[in-house]
């Protein structure tokens, strides 16, 4: 169903929207066709690769299933899905989602275990997790997709809607509010992940600057003849670290915290539930060039 008129507020979040979805898009897509040529050429896959191509398929499913509806909608495109559409890609949004933070979380915690010298707690560990990594997200994917298709989808297509005035519109689907136990079930379910995950993060992202920082101590001298302290490897891995933890933990904790005053408060304000779904693709969206997520720390220390 389309609207014959557009307002200016909609117009600006629909490019604003179509702006985000199209690099986010062409930026992970670009790092599919990279690892389809990989796996064409015969590439010895390392566990790194691995992790970074599960990653690029969920970031992928979590644009694909929200910045296109949402784009859609802001163009005036009211209701243009059934109700099991509707249910399909909220429910690989979800799935989409979880995946990310969990394969983000495993990414900084191989890394923290693929650094760490071999006399440390992880050395058990950097020899044996590569070949659990695999295993590991294969689990979670079923995992997420059994969790999310068993979590109810409350969801009411307006073209099988009957006169409720409790409940609320998203533009391209709609659904019936329930009790405030219900709400908060969902609320907690989906914000308590990015709790967990964002301080495994943290941990491990901590935990890998003070590595880099004490390797960058002991070989200091050598730094300070051959390279500019700002250049070392040491310095430009810290870098890349905060970088990715930075986003993360920035863009889900926004996220979240914006899905939570939609889950438990009946009045939706409009630039909420944008700047919401807006927020929700920017990780995803920066995730999608190369040049952070293959330029993480591949140091070793003996």
């Amino acid at each position: 169903m389309m609207n014959e008129r557009i307002d200016s507020r909609d117009m600006v979040m629909g490019l604003m929207f179509l702006s985000e979805t199209a690099v986010g898009i062409l930026g992970n897509f670009s790092l599919l066709y990279y690892h389809l040529v990989l796996f064409c050429n015969e590439y010895t896959l390392r566990s790194r690769d691995l992790i970074l191509r599960h990653l690029t398929i969920a970031n992928s499913l979590v644009i694909l299933s929200r910045g296109i509806p949402q784009t859609m909608t802001a163009f005036g495109m009211k209701y243009f899905l059934s109700d099991f559409g509707c249910k399909l890609i909220l429910y690989t949004y979800r799935v989409g989602r979880s995946m990310s933070i969990f394969i983000t979380c495993l990414l900084s915690i191989f890394q923290n275990i693929t650094i760490s010298p071999m006399n440390s707690c992880w050395k058990d560990l950097n020899g044996r997790g590569p070949r659990y990594i695999g295993f590991s997200i294969s689990l979670c994917w079923v995992l997420y997709m059994v969790v999310n298709s068993i979590f109810p989808l409350y969801i009411l297509s307006k073209w099988n809607s009957v006169n409720m005035t409790d409940k609320r519109d998203y533009g391209y689907f709609s659904y019936t509010n329930h009790d405030i136990i219900t709400d908060s079930l969902y609320a907690a379910l989906f914000v308590f992940p990015v709790v967990v995950f964002s301080m495994l993060m943290i941990w491990s992202s901590v935990s890998m600057v003070l590595l880099l920082y004490r390797h960058k101590q002991r070989v200091q001298h050598i730094h300070s003849i051959k390279v500019s302290p700002r250049s070392c490897p040491e310095s430009r891995a810290t870098q890349r670290i905060l970088v990715l933890v930075g986003t993360f933990v920035t863009f889900h904790t926004l996220s979240s915290l914006l899905h939570l005053y939609i889950a438990i408060f009946s009045n939706l304000i409009w630039w909420v539930v944008d700047t919401s779904d807006l927020i929700s693709l920017c990780f995803p969206t920066v995730m999608s060039h190369k040049s952070i997520v293959y330029k993480l720390p591949r140091l070793c220390f003996a």
